[in-house]
């Protein structure tokens, strides 16, 4: 009887870690002129920015023609987009891209294409913001692709591999980096303006004619376990869990690991007692 109840529970226990994906998805559909849920790209003397009805992935899309040393796009006021990332389990942003041309000086080039998140408070003097990014790849003429970067921890304080940063400078080799006192998780948690972009931090580029599509603007955001402590997912922090989590004393790699230290033990006890009772 003892082992058929600790079997169960175990399956309760992995259950119940699974966090809830939520995905919301652009894909300018419902959109006409020059804006689409919060996203837009650039306008002025270098050229327009629209939201044609045909030729995207597969029919609406965001079309740019402009000239500039880079172009992107931005959105500052969507909460989907545009949220504390580092409250989240972990979250996923991709984007359709199509280049229909990109060149300088009449001949093709290619160019950075990559994901930005900015946080506009406080940023160092010289700076408009602190901010950090992922490059996709480098991207010229070309079909429909899509793009996309997984974060699978958003508390993490260092910079996860394949990101960058803005903010201050290595004084050595000028590369761009965060300042001392930002962590990656303190830019996501106060991220203003997300940005799909050409425009690499510490690259300089010559004025370029830029054709660009984007489509299906994409993110799915984990919200993990408002209550880790309950281990059963009843909404209950009490006995049931704390024999739940005996049962698994010593264990690695399970949902009873509260701090995540590789092993269960009175550290992840002494959490759950601080939870005890109802979830909030």
């Amino acid at each position: 009887m003892r082992c058929s109840t600790i079997g169960f529970v175990s399956l309760a226990i992995i259950t119940a870690a699974a966090p809830a994906s939520d995905t919301t998805v652009v894909d300018f559909e419902d959109c006409a002129g020059t804006t689409c849920e919060g996203w837009s790209g650039p306008s002025g003397p270098g050229g327009a920015t629209s939201i044609d009805p045909a030729g995207g992935n597969p029919a609406r899309n965001m079309h740019t023609v402009f000239s500039n040393f880079f172009v992107g796009f931005r959105n500052s006021s969507n909460p989907q987009f545009v949220r504390d990332f580092s409250t989240l389990e972990n979250f996923t942003l991709s984007v359709d891209l199509k280049a229909e041309s990109i060149s300088f000086a009449g001949t093709d080039v290619t160019r950075p294409w990559l994901v930005e998140i900015r946080d506009h408070d406080d940023p160092p003097p010289g700076y408009a913001w602190v901010s950090v990014w992922y490059l996709f790849s480098w991207v010229g003429e070309g079909e429909w692709t899509t793009w996309s970067v997984h974060v699978e921890n958003p508390a993490a304080a260092e910079l996860p591999e394949g990101w960058g940063g803005t903010g201050a400078e290595d004084p050595r080799t000028f590369e761009p980096g965060l300042p001392a006192d930002r962590t990656f998780a303190d830019v996501l948690a106060g991220a203003d303006s997300i940005v799909f972009t050409t425009g690499q931090p510490g690259l300089v580029f010559g004025l370029t004619d830029f054709d660009l599509r984007i489509d299906n603007v994409t993110i799915t955001v984990n919200q993990g376990t408002a209550c880790p402590a309950d281990l059963n997912g009843d909404g209950l922090v009490d006995a049931a869990d704390m024999g739940a989590m005996l049962a698994l004393w010593g264990a690695a790699g399970s949902a009873a690991d509260l701090n995540d230290d590789g092993v269960v033990d009175a550290q992840d006890l002494g959490l759950l007692l601080v939870e005890w009772g109802p979830c909030a």
